[in-house]
């Protein structure tokens, strides 16, 4: 506990920093270059202040034109540093549009060009996908977890159908991740930290076009189940 207590004290500032530095990047920067790039050092510095190594495979299994959509697990709070690492690509996240609503941090996200997910009721909730679906086909390559929230037992949670219809929409290929490791580095809803190593392994794409949403959840699943190691 108290290790992570110290650890937020720098990674309070260093976030608002790196938000800053996004802010004013995007304003020269239309691409979501310059604010992907402050994400990679945000990413970077926090995972060595809270000494997590990232190790990575499947890397040549991912596509380096088009866009794709990334799926996998959700493990702990480091998940998004050790993506934002890991994934050699840019790339945007499809986030909770309440994210968007912290200052600075919520404004870094528009300026790195991430798509916001207005749950909030069914028609918000589509028009916020069909926006989406428009910004990836249009080659945004965004990363999502279908699971919508973080394991307790790491254990696969239910996949929400929501992440598939945007697949579909898009019509761009699935890549599909497992995270491992995470969970043990930050558990969930505790305020602990230990240094560790978090484990990202990449699978072959999966094509959407002409495949049935429901057999499309099961194969991005078993291709996410079949890397994941049982704690």
């Amino acid at each position: 506990m108290l290790r992570a207590r110290i650890y937020l004290l720098f990674f309070v500032p260093y976030t608002l920093l790196c938000s800053l530095a996004a802010v004013i990047g995007g304003l020269f920067d239309a691409s979501g270059r310059a604010g992907h790039a402050c994400a990679r050092v945000w990413s970077l510095g926090s995972l060595w202040a809270a000494r997590i190594k990232v190790e990575v495979e499947g890397l040549e299994l991912v596509p380096t034109e088009g866009p794709v959509i990334y799926m996998g697990n959700h493990q702990g709070n480091f998940d998004i540093l050790a993506l934002t690492r890991a994934i050699p690509r840019l790339f945007s996240w499809v986030a909770k549009e309440e994210l968007f609503r912290v200052p600075v941090f919520g404004a870094a996200m528009r300026r790195a060009g991430y798509i916001p997910l207005d749950r909030s009721d069914g028609r918000k909730a589509l028009k916020s996908m069909n926006q989406a679906a428009q910004r990836i086909a249009a080659g945004a390559s965004v990363v999502i977890f279908p699971e919508g929230t973080r394991t307790k037992d790491g254990a696969l949670l239910p996949f929400k159908r929501g992440a598939f219809l945007l697949a579909v929409k898009a019509g761009v290929p699935i890549v599909p991740f497992t995270i491992n490791g995470s969970r043990a580095i930050n558990p969930r809803n505790r305020i602990e930290l230990r240094p560790g190593t978090i484990r990202i392994s990449f699978a072959a794409p999966i094509e959407v076009a002409g495949v049935p949403e429901a057999e499309l959840l099961e194969r991005v699943r078993s291709a996410i189940a079949a890397k994941l190691e049982v704690e």
